[in-house]
């Protein structure tokens, strides 16, 4: 049996009663913040102009409402990630369409999930040491999408999952940069994969065969796609190794590494303001923000794209100097801050441009410590990685993150994304306040696993949802089909 046979044996077996409660709940949290992030994209004028190239978010097509739905939720940066790649996109969006479509209860549509999470996941870290990671590995909505729509429709054929996977991996999608950063192309992102996901499954209900040694054969998947292939990871703790417990909510727009800088310049908006009063530009003589070198790797991809309101969105949301001025200036950072006319507010570009980045070695080996968004896989590769981190970082990065390195965890229970920074804004008048955060909020860590339910409900309830509706999402487990149906199009259709 291969490694895609046996991942799609086990995953087509797979029911909600087979799931631990806490990976039940975690799932329930996703799903209730990615309705979260696609009301958002739907809100924004570029979502409605998505809308009106490919229909309402909930169709009578379940097909086409899982493209519109994954498609809305992906581009401001707010959809979940785990160890390893950006899942919610395909692993929330199809099965809810399914879902909404077909009558699914709420214990189908939580299996569904975890299944698409699971199955998505585990092929993405396989390939995770290559050239493509994050948003930009969209092969992770092939494999999300495909499985998220099996396992809703209820298939357990084994071999039709096989067959559907190898025909959507077949031909894995590739975004280029200048498109993805500087064009309106990004809106696509996730929407062309589950789109060509929803072909394979078609292809392979007809009758039609994919290559069941596709991800480890010397033709096929990781060695196209992985710089340390680690096929391992498709089937390893299969039932015990959750990668659903890897899950971090993002709370506001933006990233990736961003995260934690923003959380520290909120904090220090309030400090500032009690201090200081309002804050003035002009007063500020640098607002330093020491980072991993993950926050600038993804810093300098966007820093040529970015030289003022009109920077494409596309990379604006990867730009740490505007969301860290804005957090600075207002004590917050939301979706309308990417939108005229907070955008065009001279004085979050003033302060922009004192914002200053520089590495800090010590995040750097927290980073790597850390499941994600990728120790996990350089533990599991061990002395393998040094070529790939070498590409990704140089020597100074190589000796850190195989110093840091450690024996791989068993299991998720105490998985961690530490993509940590400080900020640091001097003033003029010589005084210096400064804020430091290892784990983002939001992000997978104790506090997370703690308290994951009312940060999703906080993040759904900012953006425009019913508080009720929201609360009801821990619950999904138990909703009827009728139930289900009605909270569903509570959460997606009523757009802010």
């Amino acid at each position: 049996m291969t490694p895609l046979q046996e991942l799609c044996d086990w995953a087509a077996r797979l029911t909600h009663d087979d799931l631990p409660e806490r990976v039940r709940a975690l799932a329930a949290s996703q799903i209730l913040s990615q309705a979260a992030s696609i009301r958002a994209g739907a809100a924004h004028p570029l979502g409605a102009r998505m809308i009106a190239a490919f229909g309402e978010p909930l169709q009578p097509d379940a097909r086409q409402s899982a493209c519109v739905l994954a498609g809305l939720g992906s581009w401001l940066n707010l959809d979940d990630t785990a160890y390893a790649g950006h899942l919610s996109n395909s692993t929330v969006a199809v099965p809810l369409a399914f879902a909404h479509a077909h009558g699914l209860t709420g214990a189908r549509l939580i299996a569904a999930v975890v299944v698409a999470n699971e199955c998505a996941a585990r092929i993405t870290a396989a390939a995770t040491l290559g050239p493509l990671r994050g948003q930009s590995a969209i092969h992770t909505h092939l494999v999300g999408a495909v499985c998220g729509r099996l396992h809703a429709e209820g298939v357990t054929d084994p071999r039709r999952w096989t067959d559907a996977l190898g025909l959507a991996l077949a031909l894995p999608h590739r975004p280029l940069m200048r498109a993805f950063l500087a064009s309106d192309a990004r809106l696509l992102n996730a929407l062309a994969p589950v789109r060509a996901a929803m072909d394979a499954c078609d292809a392979a209900a007809a009758g039609l065969h994919g290559a069941p040694d596709l991800l480890e054969h010397p033709d096929g998947f990781l060695a196209a796609l992985a710089a340390v292939p680690l096929p391992d990871e498709v089937t390893g703790g299969l039932g015990r190794r959750w990668h659903t417990e890897t899950l971090s909510f993002k709370m506001r727009p933006g990233g990736p590494g961003i995260d934690a800088a923003v959380d520290c310049a909120i904090e220090l908006h309030s400090e500032l303001r009690a201090t200081v009063g309002a804050l003035d530009p002009a007063t500020v003589a640098e607002a330093l923000v020491e980072a991993s070198l993950y926050t600038l790797y993804a810093g300098r991809r966007a820093d040529r794209y970015v030289t003022g309101p009109d920077a494409p969105l596309g990379a604006l949301v990867l730009h740490t100097p505007y969301p860290v001025a804005t957090a600075l200036l207002t004590g917050g950072l939301t979706v309308a801050d990417f939108e005229r006319p907070a955008l065009a507010e001279a004085a979050r570009w003033r302060l922009a441009e004192r914002v200053r980045l520089a590495h800090d070695p010590e995040l750097t080996r927290a980073l790597f410590d850390s499941a994600a968004p990728f120790g996990a896989a350089v533990r599991r590769a061990g002395a393998a990685a040094e070529p790939w981190l070498l590409e990704f970082g140089g020597p100074e990065t190589a000796r850190i993150a195989l110093d840091a390195a450690r024996p791989p965890e068993p299991d998720f229970t105490a998985a961690t994304k530490a993509t940590g920074a400080r900020v640091t804004v001097r003033l003029n008048d010589g005084r210096a306040f400064t804020r430091e955060r290892l784990v983002p909020l939001g992000a997978m860590g104790d506090h997370t696993r703690a308290c994951h339910e009312n940060l999703v409900r906080e993040k759904f309830v900012g953006i425009g949802g019913d508080a009720d509706t929201a609360k009801a999402a821990a619950g999904l487990g138990t909703m009827d089909a009728g139930r289900l149906r009605d909270w569903v199009g509570a959460a997606l259709a009523e757009r802010a």
